[in-house]
């Protein structure tokens, strides 16, 4: 499999990084299908409150994927 971009990666990441898409673009399909269910749920269980916690976890995971994204981008799946 060929290198990605990582100016590409890094734009998905700021602009659709809560949906996890960068990791749909760097190969990582199971990862980003879990960042996906993560900002879905927390998203749209914000009201009750209990959202926040998911949400939480993604805003750590998408804060370490800044120093990642790189590796996944010269390693694609």
């Amino acid at each position: 499999m060929r290198e990605r971009n990582l100016a590409i990666a890094y734009l998905l990441w700021f602009f659709f990084g809560q949906i996890g898409v960068h990791r749909f673009y760097t190969g990582r399909v199971g990862s980003g299908i879990a960042q996906l269910l993560l900002g879905i749920v927390g998203w749209s269980t914000t009201w009750l409150l209990i959202g926040w916690i998911p949400l939480v976890v993604l805003w750590i995971w998408l804060f370490i994927d800044i120093f990642l994204i790189p590796g996944m981008c010269r390693n694609p799946r």
